[in-house]
């Protein structure tokens, strides 16, 4: 049985006593939200903290459905602390951002997503078959580049690590164009969705270990729709093998009305690198045209050529590659059907 190591656990109540306490801790101290992430990794040795500082007892990073707050803008701001439930159980949230409920419904399993939260899945570590091992596996091969070793046994000549982005809601995230509000010693700064991954296994945030992810923003629903589309083995449970999120904003008609064109598009990938993958030529594939066979073809397309997964998770990697243009295309076609 894997058991977690001894720690000391604190419980701030403000934003301040938990900057404080990390500023304290150090190097050796960790936030948590839910803990569905960092608890089996600690267990594995992956992550080893001697203070872990819950953010659970923060008021404002557990706004609840009736705590969401409306922008000036129409959008929404709401607490990373909510729990994946929460977030696809809010009416609210529903109704305006459908993809983004559905994406947290398709985190994991029931138990687990009553536990885990919208920034726990956000700031979701990186995965790979040779770093989510116990530590006596991974020391049997001589541990990996991720943790303690110094090769990527993905790609042994590789100068980085390989682990790949398996959050749901990230792609999400940043196809609908979301911001992030964080918080730390140094003050606040405001970060776009798209800004806030690195594409290296290791780094994988743009948010320093001091900084507190304190309100997720989301644009108003405004002429856009978007979809998620998720591959993975087992339906019930497994995290991505690959990820799709399609955003789209209709060109305006006259009065109420929409043209039917694509004004803007976003196609996000997940499970394909080490951060939501971003395909610029496939929305240019698509802006200006309607969502004709024609123009998804031509998307599809364009996403499957820069979509290079390795061997480092569940799936061959030749057929992942391969599903990308499948998934986009169905992505694209229930948009399509929704107008």
């Amino acid at each position: 049985m894997l058991r977690l190591p001894s720690f000391k656990y604190l419980q701030p109540r403000t934003l301040q006593e938990a900057v404080a306490m990390k500023a304290d801790a150090g190097p050796e101290g960790m936030y948590v939200a839910g803990g569905t992430d960092l608890y089996p990794n600690m267990k594995r040795r992956h992550q080893e903290p001697r203070t872990v500082i819950s953010l659970m007892g923060i008021a404002e990073l557990r706004r609840s459905d009736s705590g969401i707050v409306g922008r000036s803008n129409g959008g929404l701001v709401f607490g990373p602390c909510l729990t994946l439930t929460e977030l696809s159980d809010s009416p609210t949230v529903r109704r305006s951002y459908s993809v983004l409920t559905h994406a947290a419904e398709l985190v994991s399993t029931p138990l687990l997503r009553n536990m885990g939260t919208l920034g726990g899945n956000l700031c979701l570590d990186t995965r790979c078959n040779y770093y989510d091992q116990t530590y006596e596996w991974r020391k049997a091969i001589d541990f990996c580049m991720k943790k303690d070793g110094h090769i990527c046994w993905v790609a042994p000549s590789s100068p980085r690590c390989w682990a790949v982005s398996s959050s749901d809601v990230a792609p999400v995230a940043v196809a609908i164009g979301a911001e992030f509000l964080l918080v730390g010693p140094q003050g606040e700064r405001v970060v776009p969705a798209g800004r806030f991954y690195h594409n290296d296994g290791i780094n994988y945030l743009t948010k320093q270990p001091d900084e507190i992810l304190v309100e997720v923003r989301l644009p108003a629903p405004d002429g856009w729709d978007a979809v998620y589309h998720k591959l993975r083995r087992r339906g019930s449970f497994d995290f991505p093998v690959l990820g799709v999120a399609a955003w789209v904003k209709w060109e305006p008609g006259n009065g109420n009305r929409e043209t039917g064109r694509v004004a803007e598009a976003r196609i996000v990938l997940g499970g394909v690198a080490s951060w939501p993958q971003e395909i610029p030529e496939a929305a240019a594939a698509l802006r200006g045209c309607e969502l004709g066979d024609d123009a998804i073809a031509r998307a599809a397309a364009a996403a499957y050529r820069p979509a290079k997964p390795l061997d480092n998770t569940d799936f061959d990697l030749s057929w992942r590659k391969q599903m990308t243009r499948v998934h986009v295309t169905r992505a694209l076609e229930e948009l399509r059907g929704r107008r």
